[in-house]
């Protein structure tokens, strides 16, 4: 059985997209690909069906990764199905926690930059929808910056759940 990750923003179109895409490629990379499903969605639906936005795309692009997403929902219903839900700040991990049919469920849930050691106390990262492409980029970094954290414990679950 597959190890479960949803990444979830807002829309999901630009920064859960865009952690979908750089953890699917570290999965690869790790040789995990087999092993854990990476996915992304957003606390509100009004994108639904969308690409991600061309921003995104291009930042991914302009890394190396592959940017294919279709937006869509996040639903309390998914709880069952998922081992970790990553909220990009802490308005997601709010809205998520209410969410949370269960106190289990809701231990699922983390801050994608808590797996950054250097992150400091501001582990949320920042909507660049409404920006420059700048900030597009500096979320892509914080989004690596993250990744080895993050794939480190995946790992350490996997681990667990072999023993």
């Amino acid at each position: 059985m597959s190890y479960r990750v949803c990444f979830v923003c807002t829309g999901n179109i630009c920064r859960s997209p865009m952690v979908e895409s750089v953890f699917r490629a570290r999965i690869e990379e790790a040789g995990l690909d087999g092993l854990v499903e990476v996915d992304s969605a957003g606390t509100g639906g009004w994108h639904e069906g969308d690409g991600a936005d061309s921003r995104t795309v291009a930042v991914l692009e302009a890394a190396g990764y592959e940017s294919g997403h279709a937006a869509r929902q996040f639903h309390a219903s998914w709880f069952s199905r998922l081992d970790l839900v990553i909220a990009l700040d802490s308005g997601h991990l709010t809205a998520l926690r209410r969410l949370a049919p269960t106190p289990e469920d809701a231990a699922k849930i983390r801050l994608l930059r808590s797996y950054d050691p250097d992150a400091g106390d501001d582990l949320d990262v920042p909507d660049p929808y409404y920006g420059p492409m700048d900030g597009f980029e500096e979320c892509l970094e914080m989004v690596e910056a993250a990744s080895p954290g993050l794939l480190a414990a995946v790992r350490q679950e996997l681990e667990g759940r072999a023993a």
